[in-house]
């Protein structure tokens, strides 16, 4: 007797995963900006609106993600260690790509020859930015101000500083009577749970809004003003790509992990980050592959929300080169101790940079108003590629936050090597050192 046939299910098409289409959508809004520039400037709000959607949840899912991790902890000391390490991590790192982007910059001289007069040059072009720097904090100002005016401030208010100082506060005290505290940590995580499921339905959207930014910013500045300083754009894009592979290689060796195999994993952020210039669109998918990747989720709660302020690697690269370019391009004169006090002047104002696009533009005219040397008015110099070079910065401060959070999970036996081998893959993902730990 013939078995009765069971009808197949219909077939689900798909678009392919989301990296193909966030790159799909890349090229594609490229080519609009290219061929249709005066509409494509029109897109801007596609991407806008699809980093505003992800902004709206950063709140939530950071607050919650620090106090449940603190709560765990349940040790002041303990958050006082991790807190001090990733610090210090993030200072020498973060000086290092200061140093790197100085010393390229001075050997490859792209400024020299330009022969610009500061007076020539059209201030009113970046007049937004220089004002933006004028309110640039003082580090006193800036670590008040780390504490908000209300809590509620915080959270309507956008600060991530302030976000976190509350999270721990609340982490510290929930901490204390953590028995009773149960049925609220619960919640919180069940909260968590729910405002990752909307960063998921929100991440469908991220081919659309890289394809709207990608659009605007070719049909703006078309695709000839943003080869008008070429040699400068390539040299940041060559030093980033040193720094990444060189230093962050070196650490991800020495903590034994490998980062290929690391930047293989969060491609989609990456190209999302490459889309959009902004680190801030990627953070809550980032918080939640590095916990799926074997970190704590205390160690990712404060180490990678923290890193987005004091730990901006490529934007560190992009001070320093940028800096000396204009100084060279205006033939002013930086002599050795002018440019170490540019150095120590950056490692403050570098770490004010926020994780939004366009952010180590404000911070660079912030330097410069510090340094009578360098005329901020040769800021206009790099308007034109402004876009290419923030894609660049912002690529390198997303690797870079990733390693510090997997670093600073080994340092404090917060890794899941198990983890780390089914999300990465066994072969090379973890050193064999690492393989022999928990």
């Amino acid at each position: 007797m013939a078995r009765d046939s069971q009808p197949s299910a219909p077939r689900r098409w798909t678009l392919g995963p989301l990296w193909l289409q966030v790159l799909a959508g890349i090229g594609l809004g490229a080519l609009v900006g290219a061929i249709h520039p005066q509409a494509a400037a029109d897109l801007k709000p596609l991407g806008d609106g699809f980093i505003r959607l992800i902004g709206m949840t950063l709140a939530p899912i950071i607050f919650l993600s620090v106090v449940a991790g603190i709560a765990r902890m349940g040790d002041l000391k303990e958050v006082g260690r991790v807190g001090v390490k990733a610090l210090l991590y993030f200072e020498v790192v973060s000086s290092v790509a200061l140093l790197m982007g100085l010393i390229a910059i001075n050997f490859l001289h792209p400024g020299r020859g330009l022969n610009i007069h500061p007076a020539a040059l059209n201030a009113q072009a970046v007049s937004g930015y220089t004002a933006a720097a004028q309110k640039h904090m003082s580090a006193v100002e800036f670590l008040l101000n780390i504490i908000p005016a209300s809590m509620a401030g915080a959270f309507t208010g956008g600060n991530m500083l302030q976000v976190i100082l509350i999270g721990i506060l609340f982490g510290l005290a929930i901490s204390q009577f953590r028995a009773e505290a149960q049925p609220l940590l619960s919640l919180f995580e069940l909260l968590l749970r729910a405002t990752f499921g909307v960063v998921t339905l929100i991440m469908r959207l991220a081919p659309i809004g890289a394809f709207g930014a990608m659009a605007y910013s070719v049909g703006q500045y078309g695709l000839g003003s943003l080869a008008q300083l070429a040699q400068f754009t390539a040299e940041v894009w060559i030093v980033a790509v040193l720094f990444v592979v060189v230093v962050l290689g070196s650490i991800a060796r020495l903590a034994g992990f490998n980062l290929y195999r690391l930047l293989r994993y969060i491609r989609e952020e990456l190209l999302i980050t490459f889309g959009t210039s902004s680190t801030e669109a990627v953070l809550a998918p980032l918080m939640a592959k590095l916990e799926e990747a074997g970190c704590g989720k205390s160690i990712v709660g404060m180490v990678l929300p923290a890193g987005y302020t004091f730990n901006a690697d490529g934007t560190a690269i992009y001070l320093s080169m940028g800096a000396i370019f204009i100084a060279q391009a205006t033939n002013s004169p930086l002599t050795v101790r002018d440019q170490i006090v540019l150095l120590l002047v950056l490692m403050l104002t570098s770490k004010g940079s926020a994780g939004v696009a366009g952010a180590g533009f404000v911070t660079l005219a912030a330097t410069l108003s510090t340094m009578p040397q360098i005329p901020a008015s040769g800021l206009v110099l790099l308007l034109g590629v402004e876009r290419l070079v923030n894609a660049a910065r912002a690529l390198v401060n997303v690797i870079g936050n990733s390693v510090a959070t997997i670093v600073v999970a080994k340092w404090e036996n917060a890794f899941d090597v198990k983890s780390a081998h089914a999300i990465l893959g066994r072969k090379g993902a973890i050193g064999q050192a690492a393989a022999r730990g928990r």
